[in-house]
């Protein structure tokens, strides 16, 4: 079959979803299919951009058919790559949806692309509702909806947040694949020997773009508990890892951590990390740590499993069910308190203890559980 898939990949950085893309589009390749991403030219204005960079400093890729050329903003250009994409007349479109600023845009495409009479469009929703609301969010995610033949989701809470906008299309749930293509796993010595740091260190991560809703600034307040406790990983030279780009103010962060005396309990590598780079932060890891206020799914959760590191996540949206409590790791209430209960808790059953639930439900993140339930769909 002919593949189309829509969304950011190289030259974009996208964090997780490019890779995201550019992963599946391989699988339907190894699986025989033609495979073609369109993506960006303009994802985002500059003035609403977060980050530093919006553009990866690595080379392409090149095995993958990447075509540069979707302006977001740009009406015409809308029509123009709408019409390239009807053209194609691929047998399958698979679209993500992540914000609804992007509904306009993507909508619009989709609309003109389906005249072919032929092209199925399945949608990959990472989120409905988006993590901080923004003025037009229905109204442009109402208007994305319209021209999708069927959805998928990584979370119950997306499924739940798509039905207030269509619930007679088809739609299928299924779990955030493997993020396999960052590289196997490295030993614990040689990814500390990488970063500078040592053996005897407990090292906890926290891994990702940094926004209000993961909560970097509740964990801050759970390492500050941790340091007034006798029974703490930080008594035996733990430290925090925070790895990723600030996606906002930082200034508050800087504050929080001169306020709470923690500094020396911090190693601080705030600044993008590119893919060759993952491997080190992940590995270097004893365990990381998700203290998302909010969440639907976390890339952050796949990746983790793919290097046999395992994690404690709060209990909001989807992150529990991806980490059962007491196998993969351990679910916190998203407070400080919790979180630095169950830091301690976690340093106290130690690795090992966690390491052969982990490997067992790896199994079950598969890319052709995902690109079969694509094919089905496309099929209705």
């Amino acid at each position: 079959m002919k593949i189309i898939i829509i969304g950011p990949a190289h030259p974009l950085r996208g964090g997780g979803m490019a890779t995201f893309n550019e992963r599946l589009a391989r699988q339907f390749m190894q699986e025989g299919h033609e495979s073609i991403i369109y993506t960006f030219s303009l994802q985002y204005p500059s003035f609403i951009f977060p980050g530093t960079s919006q553009y990866s400093t690595e080379p392409a890729p090149t095995d993958l058919n990447i075509k540069v050329c979707i302006n977001s903003v740009n009406p015409l250009n809308w029509i123009k790559v709408g019409n390239l994409i009807k053209k194609e007349n691929a047998d399958i479109i698979v679209v993500r949806y992540w914000l609804p600023l992007m509904g306009p845009c993507l909508g619009t495409i989709l609309r003109i692309a389906k005249k072919n009479n032929h092209s199925k469009v399945i949608c990959i929703a990472d989120n409905i509702a988006p993590h901080e609301k923004r003025f037009g969010d229905k109204p442009f995610t109402k208007y994305f909806v319209k021209p999708v033949d069927a959805f998928i989701t990584m979370s119950e809470k997306v499924m739940e947040d798509l039905k207030i906008f269509d619930n007679k299309k088809p739609a299928a749930l299924v779990t955030h694949p493997l993020y396999d293509n960052f590289g196997e796993k490295i030993s614990k010595e040689e990814a500390r020997n990488k970063l500078g740091i040592g053996m005897d260190e407990k090292i906890m991560l926290f891994f990702g773009f940094i926004r209000k809703y993961k909560g970097l600034d509740i964990l801050l307040d759970a390492i500050k508990i941790l340091k007034s406790s006798h029974n703490s990983p930080l008594v035996d030279g733990g430290k925090l890892l925070i790895a990723g780009e600030f996606y906002g103010d930082r200034k508050p962060y800087d504050d929080q951590i001169e306020a709470l005396g923690i500094k020396d309990n911090l190693i601080l590598h705030t600044s993008f990390i590119t893919d060759s780079e993952v491997k080190y932060y992940l590995c270097a890891a004893d365990v990381v740590v998700q203290p998302y206020r909010n969440a639907t799914q976390s890339g952050v959760t796949p990746l983790a499993y793919h290097f046999e590191i395992p994690m404690i996540v709060t209990n909001v949206g989807g992150l529990p069910s991806l980490v059962p409590d007491n196998k993969v790791g351990l679910v916190a209430e998203p407070n400080a308190a919790s979180i630095a209960e169950k830091i301690i808790e976690y340093f106290n059953k130690g690795e090992n203890y966690f390491l052969p639930h982990l490997i067992e439900e790896k199994k079950k993140l598969s890319w052709t559980k995902l690109t079969g339930t694509i094919l089905e769909l496309a099929k209705l």
